[in-house]
């Protein structure tokens, strides 16, 4: 991994957002459902939200990076898992911050893949090796990336915070 970093500001989050909304606007996807990978994923489904105008948001936690480059072995799916009724023969966006290893959206993709009519994911940045390619991708990058909500430290640290793994 590169020392060189990407760094992301919560101003150019902000125009990223809405150049991804407009691509999938664009391309004339209208989901029913944004389904945000937490917790990366809630900022850009948020945004996502407000600029297509769609409501019904919902999430998926996911367990994977524990550090800047380390992850578990497998992405792990947290509680509480969304019921699959309520993503039944809906057109779903994936939403996340990032497609790094691509581990996380495959997983997530797999989940909804019996249960929805149409899934497709946007993320604001995408890296070269992602197991994933996206739909809607903002940047291409294979640098480390700061994001604004994540580069300063916690207030507090909170012990046991990976639900029982």
């Amino acid at each position: 991994m590169s020392e060189e970093r990407e760094n992301l500001t919560y101003p150019l989050f902000g125009q990223a957002v809405r150049e991804l909304a407009q691509s999938v606007a664009d391309d004339g996807y209208e989901p029913d459902i944004i389904l945000s990978i937490a917790r990366g994923g809630l900022f850009v489904a948020g945004g996502l939200g407000y600029a297509l105008d769609v409501k019904n948001l919902h999430v998926m936690n996911v367990e994977f990076y524990t550090g800047v480059g380390e992850t578990l072995d497998m992405p792990v799916m947290l509680p509480p898992v969304p019921n699959v009724v309520d993503l039944s023969r809906r057109k779903v966006l994936i939403a996340d911050d990032v497609a790094d290893t691509g581990k996380t959206l495959k997983l997530v993709q797999e989940f909804c893949a019996e249960h929805v009519d149409e899934a497709r994911s946007a993320v604001i940045y995408e890296k070269p090796h992602s197991l994933v390619a996206c739909d809607y991708v903002w940047k291409r990058t294979d640098q480390w990336i700061n994001f604004p909500w994540s580069v300063e430290p916690p207030v507090v640290r909170r012990d046991g915070q990976v639900s029982g793994l």
